[in-house]
Formats: structure tokens, C-alpha cells, sequence
């Protein structure tokens, strides 16, 4: 067989990146080079491209910080993205070639956030394997919570009387197109209760849902026509995955959340393999947020795992 090659991403792959994306085993609209490039601004793009006699092979998101190539800083989860043709013999092939083309091109060193299992269509972790064989090591882990759909927990005790709270009270639930309503609660929220605020500013999450209609969703609960309460969906595949939940005060106090989220589960995501809370650690995954955590498992989530590995080049 004749050897592989690496290069960098240029502007005029788009369309085979996007296509290859579509048909990879453990890749989602995340990679899309429509959502990567939304904050090209803020990333500089170093994403390569492994091929063999001019055909894909594999994909590396990633971006360039100094003599530090990422795998993405601006994504969850980057990785080696192949497919379903990629084997554990290959994948070192395709690590050794890539490793070094990134010491010729002037790196010393890759940060690697692999795509979690729950992501893959098919078992994609051959790459977690062939960086092991060079001396990657595991520098950060991040706890997130999900739930198998075909086989899930039941909710407990809490989440059932809010659900059964809010219909009482008269809330509905509903998607809706209206992220700019939703927009206040989340501030809002993150900024009583966290001091945060949200990854995506009202601009950009409005761009990204005009590029991804199907892939991002908004689902609202109502109280006399008002939003009390929203969930932000991105559409990955075999995961739904919530990427903000957020309550207005009112919402709290009727169990807005608990209706909206027994929703999602029982009818508008059913038919997903997963349902990905997100992660509940901060500080580089050394400080688990008990509550938040909580929260999750209580509507029979469980713990997943998202690591971070590096390797000297």
C-alpha cells in the first residue's frame, strides 16, 4: 500500500472536509466548517487533512496556540475524525504520519481532546491507542452526565412532582424560534447564580442555528405567553445534547425545567441512542459541581467521561 501523507487545511477543501464529516464515524455538525469557522476570529485555524494517493483517510480539527497545536480549542471535543473503513493498524499509521508532519511544520506539542464514545456511530477509539503507543498522557478529565435512551433510569421522586407542579400551574411547552427571549433568562441566570456567562453570544447562537436549522433547537415552557424556562438542543447523531438549560425565577418556583426536560425525553428526542446533560466540572475537571451534577442524575443521567491528553513532539 502506498504511505500516507498529512497537510494543512485550506480554504478550497471545504466542501470534501464537510462531505467526509457526513460520513465519519465519530464526528457530528461540530466539525462541520461551518460551525468551526463562526470564531476563526478567536481560533487560528491548523487543521490538517490525512490522505493516501490524494484520498481522506482521516480529518484533524485543531487550531494553532504558539509552538501548541489544539484538537480544537474552540470545540467540546476535537479528535481524529475517520471512518467506518479505519482500523487500530491504520490508525497508527495515521498517527505516525500526522506526528510528524506537526514537527516538521514547527509544533512541539499536541493537546488532543478525543471524541467521546457516546459521539460514535461505530467504536472510533483507535486513536486514544496509537497516541498511548508515543507517550500521550491523560492531563485532564471532565464528568458529564447522560442518559442511555433504550434503557433508562427512572426520574426520581423530585422531577416527577415538578413536572406534575408545572402542569398544574398551567405551563406549556413548546419549540420556538425565539433565542433572543431565551437569551435573557440564560444570562440572567448564569449571572445570579454563577457568575458566568453564556460560551455563545445571542449573535452567534442566531448565525449557528441559520447555518444548522435541523441541529440547533430551542424548546421553551410558557406561562401565559411568557418563556420561564428553555433548553438549547444540538442535534449530534446518535445524542441530543442540551447545550443550555436555564429557568427564569418563575420557572424555578413551578418546575418549568422538570416538564420541559420529561418532554424532551419522552417525545422529542426518543428515538436518540443518548441524552448528553454536558459536563458539571470546572477548573480543568478538578472541581465537580455536586449540585449541578445532581441535578442531571436525577433525571437518570450517569456519569461520562470527556478527556484531555497531551503529547511532547
Amino acid at each position: 500500500m502506498s504511505t500516507l501523507s498529512a497537510r494543512r487545511f485550506a480554504p478550497d477543501d471545504a466542501e470534501a472536509w464537510n462531505a467526509f464529516v457526513t460520513q465519519a464515524k465519530n464526528a457530528t455538525f461540530l466539525h462541520d466548517r461551518g460551525f468551526m469557522e463562526y470564531h476563526a476570529d478567536r481560533f487560528q485555524d491548523a487543521s490538517y487533512l490525512i490522505e493516501r494517493e490524494g484520498e481522506l483517510v482521516a480529518l484533524l480539527p485543531a487550531n494553532r496556540r504558539e509552538d501548541t497545536i489544539q484538537s480544537h480549542g474552540g470545540l467540546t471535543y476535537g479528535g481524529i475524525l475517520s471512518g467506518t473503513s479505519m482500523s487500530a493498524s491504520l490508525m497508527i499509521e495515521v498517527v505516525d504520519t500526522l506526528t510528524t508532519q506537526l514537527r516538521a511544520d514547527g509544533y512541539s506539542r499536541l493537546t488532543y481532546k478525543p471524541v467521546p464514545h457516546i459521539f460514535h456511530t461505530q467504536p472510533a477509539e483507535e486513536d486514544i491507542y496509537a497516541l498511548f503507543r508515543l507517550g500521550a498522557m491523560p492531563v485532564r478529565t471532565d464528568v458529564a452526565s447522560a442518559i442511555p435512551m433504550d434503557r433508562r433510569l427512572p426520574l426520581a421522586k423530585g422531577r416527577k412532582s415538578g413536572a406534575s407542579k408545572a402542569r398544574r400551574n398551567g405551563v406549556e411547552v413548546a419549540e420556538t424560534q425565539d433565542f433572543a427571549a431565551f437569551w435573557e433568562v440564560l444570562t440572567g441566570t448564569l449571572a445570579d447564580r454563577h457568575d458566568a456567562a453564556p460560551l455563545h453570544s445571542l449573535d452567534e447562537i442566531n448565525l449557528l442555528q441559520a447555518r444548522f436549522p435541523q441541529k440547533i433547537r430551542l424548546f421553551g415552557s410558557f406561562l401565559d405567553g411568557a418563556m420561564i424556562a428553555g433548553v438549547v438542543m444540538f442535534d449530534c447523531g446518535p445524542v441530543a445534547h442540551a447545550q443550555y438549560i436555564a429557568a427564569a425565577p418563575t420557572g424555578r418556583d413551578v418546575g418549568a425545567l422538570d416538564l420541559l426536560i420529561r418532554h424532551l425525553l419522552d417525545d422529542v428526542f426518543a428515538d436518540k441512542a443518548w441524552f448528553d446533560f454536558g459536563i458539571s466540572t470546572t477548573d480543568g475537571g478538578q472541581q465537580l459541581n455536586v449540585g449541578l451534577s445532581r441535578q442531571k442524575e436525577m433525571f437518570g443521567a450517569r456519569s461520562v467521561v470527556f478527556q484531555h491528553y497531551e503529547l511532547a513532539l
